[in-house]
């Protein structure tokens, strides 16, 4: 068991943990969830290094406990010349040679029983990560992960994506105590994050996974971790019954501070009348009975419900649009190819409209983010931009469009507002606000860096947004406060997304590459793929069925009719346990 007790730590411009506790069991797979910027990865670098930290409070890691770890920023190194089933054996191939090197200084030691201690230790290192078996398991987990037809194939050839999958079948190999994986889900294609999702699933050992994916977060876990405003909330069970329960809780916490405030309100009117008696009558007992009254008052001032987790704010993201453009085509692609060691795309044709919302779709490596990136630079014969419309770019290399030596403010001056006051109270609606703004862009999180190019789209009031992963690193709130900006903008959008949800919460059509071109798909066949390839066939429906009555309890609420939203929720958990259940 790994045990965080009473955990504070902060950093000079900011206090991320105030006496957190949790703890982690044998078995638990575990989804460490919150906004963007709250600490998670710096969490991550505590559990790892605990002695690199200085933090207050206690840490109880056993010390032979043995920690796997994949990074979110992982890559393939072109130097590494191994194949992909060397890479992932690395460790057990290291020490059957270690073994058979030490056999055979047996016959010429003179300190036999020192070497046979070694002998031991070795082999109960092997028998921990699966023993003589171990080319049995590797073929076991790539099959799992559908890569089995990249065993021979050169670790410096794979995707970024495929690169991820096989770290994550190398860490879980070696039978660690505790995986922990920093967004590993982060740029996989449709694909390869189903692949994750089993192999999150066949593992048998402690998992703790930072992740903003919604797909992973209702497939995968059986424990919540959230850390949200310098506090951390534990539930055991699934994403999609934390979720409930969290909107049960909002109901209630709603109901009371409605019953609350209008008690505090009639308490204001009896202590403004005991003022103004007070005022005109020279009475000490009506003094003392004001003195008491206005204590009460602040009682229940203090105890009013505070819910750091149920009622988080999202961003105000909002993209305009300069001046109003006319029904007519803004981007045209004609016979566009490209390629690099080999052909990638070939004699590609399409068309986007002035207020399409269109995803390209495609596995890692098929050239999407280069041909996004050459619409951008426009400079090619077979792409044509009209005119007059301005271009908005949001790249996952983030370093296209942030300058990291810059403060967030001084990223704005350059993106063209004239004032600082004008920079932050633009940028409170992204929850950027205090001392933050005189951080650098280096020392963000990656989620807090995309928010800030979504910023910057916003305030260009470009009439064509070309998003390459903008959902990647962001949080789930974010993501959804994305989609409602996608939903309510009056322009067009091409976007590269692995995001099946904000896919189809937000897309008007996709193009799909397939034999090294692009067809046009609509988005009810894509739906269809999708579903048929890798969910039960009831399950979208009754998808589709929550969100609308999650939005008619959201909707109630407003209305304070708690009434209506208990029994909507009785209807809620019904289709949960639907979903639960497939």
């Amino acid at each position: 068991m790994i045990k965080v007790e009473h955990l504070s730590f902060s950093f000079p411009q900011k206090e991320l943990y105030k006496d957190i506790s949790f703890t982690l069991e044998e078995g638990q797979h575990c989804a460490f969830i919150g906004t963007s910027g709250s600490g998670k990865s710096t969490l991550v670098e505590i559990l790892m290094d605990p002695e690199r930290h200085l933090f207050e409070g206690k840490l109880e890691i056993a010390s032979d406990c043995r920690i796997g770890y994949v990074s979110q920023f992982s890559q393939v190194d072109p130097t590494v010349e191994m194949t992909v089933f060397e890479y992932i054996g690395e460790e057990f191939i290291k020490l059957q040679h270690e073994i058979t090197a030490m056999y055979a200084e047996m016959a010429t030691t003179s300190d036999m029983d020192s070497l046979l201690e070694k002998v031991q230790s070795a082999l109960d290192a092997l028998d921990a990560m699966g023993g003589d078996d171990f080319e049995s398991t590797i073929n076991k987990q790539l099959n799992l992960a559908n890569l089995m037809k990249l065993k021979d194939a050169d670790i410096s050839s794979l995707s970024g994506g495929e690169f991820k999958l096989i770290q994550v079948m190398k860490e879980m190999l070696s039978s660690p105590d505790l995986m922990i994986m920093d967004e590993p889900d982060v740029f996989l294609d449709f694909e390869n994050l189903n692949a994750l999702k089993k192999l999150i699933n066949s593992h048998k050992g402690m998992l703790l996974v930072v992740t903003h994916n919604r797909y992973l977060l209702n497939h995968c876990f059986n424990k919540i971790i959230h850390l949200e405003n310098m506090e951390i909330q534990e539930f055991d069970g699934k994403y999609i019954e934390y979720n409930f329960s969290l909107l049960q809780t909002k109901i209630e916490l709603q109901e009371i501070a409605v019953a609350e405030a209008e008690e505090i309100e009639r308490y204001d009117q009896i202590i403004d009348n005991l003022r103004e008696i007070a005022t005109n009558v020279a009475d000490a007992s009506r003094g003392r009975a004001l003195k008491a009254r206005v204590k009460f008052q602040e009682r229940l001032e203090a105890r009013r419900i505070k819910a750091p987790f149920v009622d988080i704010k999202q961003p105000n993201i909002r993209f305009g649009i300069e001046h109003e453009i006319e029904d007519t085509v803004v981007v045209k692609v004609d016979n566009y190819s490209v390629s690099f060691d080999e052909l990638l795309l070939k004699d590609v044709n399409f068309e986007i409209k002035s207020t399409d919302k269109v995803a390209i779709i495609g596995p890692n490596g098929t050239g999407k983010t280069t041909l996004l990136r050459d619409i951008f630079k426009n400079n090619q014969d077979s792409i044509e931009i009209k005119d007059d419309i301005k271009v908005a770019y949001l790249s996952q290399l983030q370093g296209e469009t942030l300058k990291d030596s810059n403060t967030i403010l001084h990223e704005f001056i350059d993106a063209g507002f004239k004032t600082y006051d004008e920079i932050r109270a633009y940028l409170l609606n992204y929850s950027f606000e205090g001392e933050t703004l005189d951080q650098k862009i280096e020392s963000l999180s990656g989620g807090e860096k995309n928010i800030l190019q979504l910023a910057k789209a916003a305030a260009s009031q470009a009439g064509l947004l070309l998003l390459d992963e903008p959902t990647s690193h962001l949080d789930i709130y974010t993501q959804i406060a994305l989609e409602k900006a996608i939903e309510e903008y009056k322009g067009a959008i091409l976007m590269i997304s692995h995001d099946f949800y904000s896919v189809v919460n937000g897309m008007d059509y996709v193009l799909i590459i397939d034999d090294k071109t692009i067809r046009k798909m609509s988005m009810r066949k894509f739906r269809q793929m999708i579903y048929a390839s890798h969910f039960n066939k009831d399950y979208l429906e009754i998808e589709q069925k929550k969100k609308s009555v999650e939005m008619q309890i959201e909707s109630a609420l407003k209305d304070t009719d708690f009434e209506l939203a208990k029994g909507l929720i009785d209807e809620l958990e019904g289709l949960i346990k639907q979903l639960s259940a497939l």
